[in-house]
C-alpha cells in the first residue's frame, strides 16, 4: 500500500482555504442543502454526511408534488400523476446507475439496505459442504454481521466456523489488498461468498473492489459489497468490475433522508439466470404483464426482478431530488473535489504535529473516500460533545474514534480549516 507524504501544495492558512472555495466549481451546490444551526443561528460545521446526509432544499417540493397528485388523483396517480407512480422506478434507475457505474437495468431503488442484503444472499449465498464459508472484513457494520451470521445459521452452519474474518497485520489498522488476495488463493475453494463493505464504516478504508473481485472470481467465489459508505462517495464501476451483487442505503452520501429507500445492484450476467432462487413478490414481474395476475412468478429482467412490493413513492421522491443533484454535479467532479477536501483536512491535521490524535484511515487517497477516522488519546466521546458545543458536528465511534467526513456536495475548505483548528484546540 502506498503511503504518500502529507501534501505540501496547500496553503494551510484561512486565507488559503477561502481562496480554494473561491476556485471551487461546485461551490454553488452548497445552497441546495439545509444545514442544522446552532443556538446562535449559525450553520454547524457538518462533518457527518457519512452518517446522515443533509436535506436537499428540493426535497419538500418533490414530496409535495406527489402528495398533491395523490390528493387530486387518488389511485389514478399510478398512471396520471406528473411523475406516474407505476413507472417511478424507471425514472430513478438511470440516475442511480450513473452514481454506481452500472447499466440501468442492473440497479433498483427499493426496501432498505439489510432487507436487500438478505434478498440477495438468498440468491447468491448457495453453500455446499465443500464450499460454504463467507469472507468478511473486520469490524464490519453490525447489521452486516447479523445478516451474514443469520444466513449461515439458516443453511445449517455454525457462524464461528463458516465466517472468515480477515484481520489487519499486527500494528496496522487496515487490511492490505495483497493479504486478501493471498487468503483467497490459499482458501478460496472453501469460500462461497466474499462479502465486504466498499468502505469500512469504522476505519474509512476503501477496498480495492476491482482487485478483490478479480481475485475472488479466480477462486470461484461470488462477490458482494455493502456500499453504504461508498455510494455517492467513490467512483464506482460495478458493471465493469464484474461485481456479482451489491446493496446500499441512500441516507448517507446520497442525502435521501433518514430511513431513505435502499438500493441494489445485480450484474447483467445474472439478469436472466433461471437457476437463481429468490424470494419473490408481485413487483418483481414484468410491468407489462403485472396486471395479468398470473399465479406463476416470472421475474422481470435485471435488478427489478428482486422487487417485492410496489414503489415507495414518497421516499423515492426525495431520493430522486438528490440524485438529480448528482447528475448535475457528476461523480467525476465530486470525486475530484473530495480528493482535495480530504487531502486538505489530512494536511491540516498533519501540520499540527499533535500526538493527541492519529489518522487510522489509509493515507493513499485511492484507498479512502471523504472520511478520515481519527483515533483520540483521551475521552473521544467527550471531545465530540465539546466540538458540538463549539459548532462542529462529528461522529464518535466506540471506543476512541472520531469520524470526520467533508462531503464535496456541500462542505467548504474554510469549514474544514475551522474544524481542524477546533479539533486541535479541544483535543488537548
Amino acid at each position: 500500500m502506498s503511503t504518500p507524504a502529507l501534501s505540501t501544495e496547500y496553503d494551510l492558512t484561512r486565507t488559503g482555504a477561502i481562496e480554494l472555495d473561491t476556485l471551487d466549481p461546485l461551490a454553488a451546490y452548497r445552497a441546495a442543502f439545509h444545514f442544522p444551526r446552532t443556538a446562535a443561528g449559525e450553520p454547524y460545521l457538518y462533518f457527518t454526511g457519512n452518517s446522515l446526509g443533509l436535506r436537499p432544499v428540493r426535497a419538500v417540493a418533490a414530496v409535495e408534488q406527489e402528495l398533491e397528485d395523490w390528493g387530486a388523483l387518488g389511485v389514478e396517480g399510478h398512471f396520471e400523476a406528473r411523475a406516474p407512480w407505476y413507472s417511478y422506478q424507471e425514472q430513478v434507475q438511470g440516475l442511480l446507475a450513473d452514481v454506481v457505474g452500472a447499466l440501468p437495468h442492473e440497479v433498483a431503488a427499493m426496501n432498505t439496505l439489510t432487507t436487500n442484503l438478505h434478498l440477495l444472499m438468498v440468491s447468491f449465498y448457495r453453500p455446499r459442504p465443500e464450499r460454504y464459508r463467507i469472507l468478511v472484513e473486520p469490524r464490519a457494520f453490525p447489521s452486516d454481521q447479523y445478516a451474514v451470521a443469520s444466513q449461515v445459521r439458516w443453511h445449517g452452519y455454525d457462524p464461528a466456523e463458516a465466517i472468515i474474518e480477515l484481520r489487519p497485520r499486527e500494528g496496522e489498522d487496515t487490511i492490505r489488498t495483497e493479504d486478501i488476495e493471498q487468503l483467497l488463493e490459499e482458501q478460496g475453494e472453501q469460500i462461497a461468498l466474499v462479502m465486504l463493505g466498499g468502505v469500512n464504516f469504522y476505519t474509512g478504508q476503501a477496498f480495492e473492489m476491482e482487485r478483490v473481485t478479480s481475485a475472488a472470481h479466480r477462486a470461484g467465489c461470488i462477490v458482494g459489497f455493502d456500499l453504504a459508505h461508498a455510494a455517492g462517495n467513490l467512483m464506482l464501476r460495478l458493471h465493469d468490475w464484474n461485481v456479482d451483487f451489491a446493496c446500499w442505503c441512500s441516507y448517507k452520501y446520497l442525502n435521501s433522508g433518514p430511513g431513505g429507500v435502499g438500493g441494489l445492484f445485480v450484474h447483467d450476467r445474472h439478469a436472466d439466470d433461471p437457476s437463481l432462487p429468490r424470494f419473490s413478490g408481485w413487483w418483481g414481474v414484468d410491468p407489462e404483464t403485472r396486471f395479468a395476475m398470473n399465479p406463476r412468478f416470472v421475474p422481470q429482467r435485471g435488478a427489478m426482478g428482486w422487487a417485492l412490493s410496489n414503489e415507495q413513492v414518497l421516499p423515492l421522491a426525495v431520493h430522486r431530488a438528490s440524485l438529480e443533484l448528482f447528475a448535475s454535479a457528476t461523480m467525476e467532479r465530486l470525486r475530484a473535489k473530495s480528493l482535495q477536501l480530504t487531502g486538505y483536512l489530512e494536511a491540516l491535521l498533519g501540520s499540527m504535529g499533535s500526538d493527541r490524535f492519529t489518522i487510522i484511515t489509509p493515507r493513499d487517497p485511492m484507498q479512502r473516500g471523504c472520511q478520515l477516522s481519527i483515533r483520540i488519546k483521551g475521552d473521544a466521546r467527550e471531545l465530540a460533545g465539546a466540538l458540538k458545543e463549539r459548532g462542529a458536528i462529528v461522529d464518535f465511534r466506540t471506543p476512541d474514534v472520531l469520524r470526520l467526513a467533508p462531503v464535496p456536495l456541500y462542505s467548504t475548505f474554510e469549514e474544514v480549516w475551522k474544524g481542524a483548528r477546533l479539533l486541535d484546540e479541544l483535543a488537548g
